[in-house]
């Protein structure tokens, strides 16, 4: 039980998370509002590690740090295929993508799951995608609502047909999904060392967006999008910032206290929190695929507590 209202808590967070940084997103952009929200969730995690006083391996660190490169380049890319690809198709590839991994390599290293658990698992990520399908038309920024120019391999206004080959949604969807389950999996593996390697987690976070942000201005000679200002943009990325660490401890926890496969699943449900929150904020209908999600979650749910 402990697990599964751990693992939720991790959705919620992560689903009001992305919602808030998703609204910082729309009025700057996508690199611009992760270069806010990044750093301050490594302050948060950083003075609760320092709070708790545990102490730490330099094997976790790695392990911790790997687990943030995996996850940095899994948001820049999660951003890139929403961009080039309908999010019909890009949200339900990723989420799937990132619950599946851990569930894969769960079972692998012996983890068994009883029937009813079982059971509420499958609905579950069959839950994920569902939710996650919008009207989204192609090469359109839903960061910021507007279109999206195509990036060319070579500068010239052309792209060859290799680079048109690996630089499309679904495919950079996938790849996003693989970044985040391996972000899940690595944590699983940092092992003790109390939040310590949330920290290293966070500064590969860092690095990998800063040397994204690096290329971006040297090889393109441009900004990234307007910058992040006014009190309530900062507010908001400083709250998405906290969230987003809240729910990587509140799943480096469930990780650690139960199975792998069962945290990362709960934990991935997260877009159906985000699609509320957007009925809510913006008075966005649910087509009826998202509220059958939304039902086929909570059924899920429910056979993982009882189990």
């Amino acid at each position: 039980m402990m697990v599964t209202l751990l693992a939720l808590g991790a959705a919620l967070a992560y689903g009001v998370a992305d919602f808030l940084g998703g609204a910082v997103a729309r009025r700057t952009s996508a690199l611009q509002a992760l270069a806010w929200c990044v750093p301050v969730g490594l302050a948060v995690v950083l003075v609760v590690a320092l709070v708790d006083g545990g102490g730490f391996t330099w094997t976790s660190l790695a392990w911790g740090f790997t687990a943030g490169l995996a996850g940095g380049v899994g948001l820049i890319t999660f951003y890139r295929a929403l961009a080039r690809g309908p999010m019909s198709v890009v949200a339900p590839v990723s989420a799937l993508a990132a619950a599946v991994l851990p569930v894969a390599v769960g079972t692998l290293r012996g983890e068994r799951l009883d029937a009813t658990v079982l059971a509420g698992v499958l609905l579950c990520l069959v839950a994920i995608g569902l939710v996650s399908m919008e009207n989204g038309p192609g090469g359109t920024d839903p960061t910021s609502g507007t279109d999206t120019p195509r990036a060319t391999g070579d500068g010239t206004g052309t792209t060859s047909g290799r680079a048109r080959l690996l630089d499309n949604g679904p495919l950079m969807a996938g790849i996003s999904g693989a970044c985040f389950g391996a972000f899940f999996v690595l944590l699983k593996a940092a092992g003790g060392g109390g939040l310590w390697p949330l920290v290293a987690a966070r500064a590969g976070n860092l690095v990998v967006i800063a040397a994204a942000l690096i290329i971006l201005l040297r090889l393109r000679g441009r900004r990234t999008g307007p910058r992040v200002s006014g009190r309530t943009l900062v507010g908001l990325a400083f709250l998405s910032g906290t969230l987003d660490a809240a729910a990587n401890a509140l799943y480096f926890v469930a990780a650690h206290e139960g199975l792998l496969s069962l945290a990362a699943v709960l934990t991935s449900l997260y877009p159906a929190i985000t699609v509320l929150l957007a009925r809510i904020a913006y008075s966005e209908r649910l087509r009826a695929v998202q509220r059958l999600g939304l039902a086929v979650a909570a059924a899920g749910v429910a056979l993982v507590t009882i189990g």
